[in-house]
């Protein structure tokens, strides 16, 4: 194994949601399309770590170990929430505790797609029809998480499309496209995730007219960056979004998930090798939430971003041979 770190081999492995009713959040993603690929039970702790992906032979991930993946999807249930009347998530998009917005999936056909969600009983944020973007819906989870929906398809009109009408969607063929945070400073994001986490921007997105811009980071790969900035193939991207403005106010402050009222917890970056590339973070004087040497689990740390968001750090499996839990 490698004794030192290059920021090429990181994989934007998953992205943390907490959930009340595991049987009812594991249906919804695996109707999705995802496969549990790896379930890790802490008893002692009372909770559960479900970790969903796509799987199917014509995955990007197919096959491989769960930390040499990207765009996968943790659960994280703590026992006892499924029987608790009051207990509710922070699904990030209500005010004052707004920060994570999404998750997305990019679909083989948006409109059937949608509409399988939608016979399936499953409610919308907005559906494909709604508004004046009819190329993309938002989902809704069994917490009320949103789960945006777009099209693998080059320049579909959505629900305006001929070419959508009339086909069947294959689950199978879905990609977990992006995990949405919202951050304060938009320049003070971009550098952290480039200089620190070695991300690349794939796509920016300027919306002066509404205020807000977005930009869509994530690992290179074998993939390379898109040359015409089409990312809807990609798996394990991270889309930043800027509202003008908010890097002005002292006082402006995102919600991290992890403070009550809790929901979303993390993202996760897989590394080629742990000890060398927290050395590496501690040369950068990085805001740790945890180091490795910290509490019980010497085998994840935890980074602080600008915005306060906790990014964990694990080992990619593939370069150990070994599984980390």
């Amino acid at each position: 194994m490698a004794t030192t770190t290059d920021t090429n081999n990181y994989k934007f492995n998953h992205s943390m949601l907490r959930v009340k009713d595991p049987k009812e959040s594991l249906k919804f993603y695996e109707f999705l399309g995802m496969s549990l690929v790896k379930h890790l039970q802490f008893p002692e702790a009372k909770f559960d770590l479900y970790f969903l992906g796509y799987d199917s032979p014509q995955a990007l991930s197919h096959g491989n170990s769960t930390f040499d993946r990207q765009g996968l999807i943790e659960l994280t249930h703590n026992y006892g929430t499924e029987n608790d009347p009051n207990y509710k998530v922070n699904n990030g998009n209500a005010e004052p505790h707004r920060g994570f917005g999404h998750v997305c999936i990019s679909v083989d056909h948006i409109n059937a797609a949608c509409k399988r969600i939608e016979d399936a009983g499953y409610k919308f944020q907005k559906k494909l029809t709604d508004g004046r973007m009819k190329n993309i819906a938002f989902a809704l989870d069994p917490d009320g998480y949103w789960v945006e929906i777009i099209s693998r398809k080059k320049g579909s009109k959505g629900a305006e499309d001929p070419e959508e009408q009339g086909v069947e969607t294959d689950p199978k063929t879905y990609r977990m496209n992006h995990t949405m945070i919202r951050v304060k400073d938009a320049e003070k994001s971009l550098k952290w995730y480039q200089d620190v986490l070695g991300m690349k921007i794939f796509r920016t997105v300027e919306q002066p007219a509404a205020n807000f811009n977005l930009y869509f980071l994530g690992y290179p790969g074998d993939q390379g960056i898109p040359e015409d900035g089409f990312t809807a193939d990609y798996e394990g991207l991270l889309e930043l979004t800027w509202n003008y403005g908010t890097e002005k106010d002292e006082n402006f402050k995102y919600h991290d998930g992890n403070a009550e009222p809790q929901g979303f917890g993390h993202i996760c970056v897989s590394v080629d090798n742990l000890d060398a590339a927290c050395a590496r973070f501690e040369t950068q004087n990085v805001n740790w939430k945890k180091r490795l040497t910290d509490g019980r689990m010497k085998n994840v740390a935890f980074l602080l971003d600008p915005d306060g968001y906790w990014v964990e750090i694990v080992q990619n499996e593939r370069f150990t041979g070994k599984e980390n839990f």
